[in-house]
C-alpha cells in the first residue's frame, strides 16, 4: 500500500508545474539577484562627492592622497553651486559632501589647525560611514607627517623618528577559515534552506485534495494504517527536497563557485533537512483546515525563519534578542550546518548536533501528524 501511495503521490508531483516553479525557478531567480547585487560586495567602489573651494596645491594634494586610496573614487560637481550641493544633502538626493573651505591652505601652513568639512544625510549614515572611516585615517596621515617633521628639527635619526611613531599594539589578523567566506557562501545555502521548507504548501495542498476529494475515507476501509499512509505520502515530498537542494547548490558551485567542502557531510545536512521540512509539512497537512490557512503559516514559518535564521543576514549581524530566537529555528541549524561545512572545513564528526536537531523537529512532525491523522481523517468526504 505504501508502494502505491509513493506511485501516486510522485506522479501528481511530476505533473504540477507549480511545485517546479516555487521549488525550483523561483529560488534560482533569489540566487541570481542577490548573487549579482552583492556577490562583488568585497569590490565595492565607494564615491567621495568634493568641492574645492581653496583650489591651492595643499588641497588638490590633499584629494589627491584620497584618490589614492583603494576602493574610493573622486567626483566633483563643477556646474552646482556649494550651497544649491549641500542643499542637495539636507533634501536626501545625496548621502555625502566633503567640502575643502576657503583659507584651507593657509590655516594648514600656518600654526593652526585646518579643517575640511563632510555635510553627510543623518538617515543614511551607513553609506557615508565609509567616506568618514578614510577621511579620519587620512587626517591621520598628516598628523604623523606633521610629527616626523618637528621630530626629524629635533635632531632625530630616522630610525629613531620610526622608532617613536611606531604603534605599541598592532593588530595581526589571522583567517581560520579553510575556504574564503564571501556572499555567496551565504547567499546560496540561504536561500536553498529557505525554499526548502516551501515544499510544505505542496504537501498540505495534497493533503487536503485527498482529504476533500474521499480518498482518505476510502482507504479507512482498507487494511492501511495511519503511518503507512503519512510515509507513502512524505517519501516523494523528500526526494522532491533532496532534488532541489542538489539543484540549487549545484547550480551555486557551478555559475558563482561556490565551495562545497566535504559532499559526504553536505548530503547528510540535504538530508536530514529534507526530513525535517517535510516531517514539519506532514504536521501542517494534518492539522490545517484549509489552503488558505495552510499557505498563511507557511509563510511565517519559511519568511520568519529565514530572518531570525540567518538566511537572508549573517546571523552574528542579527540583535541578540533575535539570535536567542533563532536558536529554536531549524533554518538557523541548517545554514549553520552548510557554512561549518562550506567556510569551516568541518566533516560530519563537526555537523552532528545540527542533524540531530533538523532530524529531531522532523520525527517530532511526524509523530504529531501519526498522532493527529484521526481527527483529520473524520474531517474526510464520504
Amino acid at each position: 500500500m505504501i508502494r502505491s501511495i509513493f506511485i501516486k503521490e510522485t506522479q501528481l508531483l511530476l505533473k504540477d508545474k507549480g511545485t517546479y516553479f516555487w521549488l525550483f525557478v523561483l529560488p534560482i531567480l533569489f540566487i541570481v539577484m542577490f548573487s549579482s547585487i552583492f556577490g562583488n560586495a568585497g569590490t565595492t567602489t565607494y564615491t567621495i562627492r568634493y568641492f574645492d573651494a581653496d583650489g591651492t596645491k595643499e588641497s588638490r594634494q590633499f584629494m589627491d592622497t584620497l584618490a589614492q586610496i583603494k576602493g574610493f573614487e573622486l567626483a566633483a560637481d563643477n556646474e552646482k553651486s556649494l550651497a544649491d550641493q549641500i542643499q542637495a544633502v539636507r533634501d536626501g538626493k545625496q548621502t555625502s559632501l566633503l567640502v575643502i573651505p576657503q583659507g584651507y591652505s593657509q590655516r594648514l601652513l600656518g600654526k593652526g589647525a585646518a579643517e575640511v568639512e563632510l555635510h553627510r544625510d543623518a538617515a543614511e549614515d551607513a553609506a557615508a560611514a565609509p567616506v568618514a572611516a578614510v577621511l579620519d585615517s587620512v587626517t591621520k596621515q598628516y598628523q604623523e607627517h606633521k610629527l616626523r617633521v618637528a621630530l626629524k628639527g629635533t635632531g632625530q635619526s630616522q630610525t629613531g623618528i620610526d622608532a617613536l611613531l611606531t604603534a605599541p599594539i598592532q593588530v595581526k589578523d589571522i583567517k581560520e577559515n579553510v575556504a574564503k567566506a564571501n556572499p555567496v557562501t551565504q547567499i546560496v545555502p540561504g536561500y536553498t534552506v529557505m525554499f526548502v521548507f516551501f515544499i510544505m504548501i505542496t504537501m498540505i495542498h495534497n493533503f487536503l485534495r485527498d482529504r476533500d476529494s474521499g480518498m482518505v475515507s476510502r482507504l479507512k476501509g482498507t487494511p492501511l494504517k495511519a503511518h503507512q499512509y503519512l510515509i507513502g505520502m512524505w517519501l516523494p515530498n523528500m526526494m522532491v527536497v533532496l532534488v532541489q537542494s542538489t539543484v540549487l547548490l549545484t547550480f551555486g558551485f557551478i555559475v558563482y563557485g561556490l565551495h562545497l567542502g566535504d559532499l559526504f557531510a553536505v548530503a547528510a545536512v540535504i538530508i536530514s533537512l529534507s526530513i525535517c521540512a517535510t516531517g514539519i509539512g506532514l504536521m501542517l497537512s494534518v492539522l490545517v483546515n484549509s489552503v488558505n490557512t495552510g499557505v498563511a503559516i507557511v509563510q511565517i514559518i519559511a519568511m520568519g525563519g529565514a530572518i531570525v535564521g540567518g538566511l537572508w543576514f549573517p546571523y552574528e549581524l542579527l540583535p541578540k534578542a533575535v539570535q536567542w530566537i533563532g536558536l529554536f529555528t531549524p533554518q538557523y541549524w541548517a545554514q549553520r550546518g552548510m557554512q561549518d561545512v562550506m567556510i569551516r572545513g568541518a566533516h560530519l564528526d563537526g555537523v552532528w548536533m545540527t542533524i540531530l536537531i533538523l532530524l529531531a523537529f522532523g520525527l517530532a512532525g511526524l509523530a504529531v501528524a501519526t498522532a493527529s491523522f484521526n481527527r483529520f481523517a473524520a474531517k474526510a468526504k464520504n
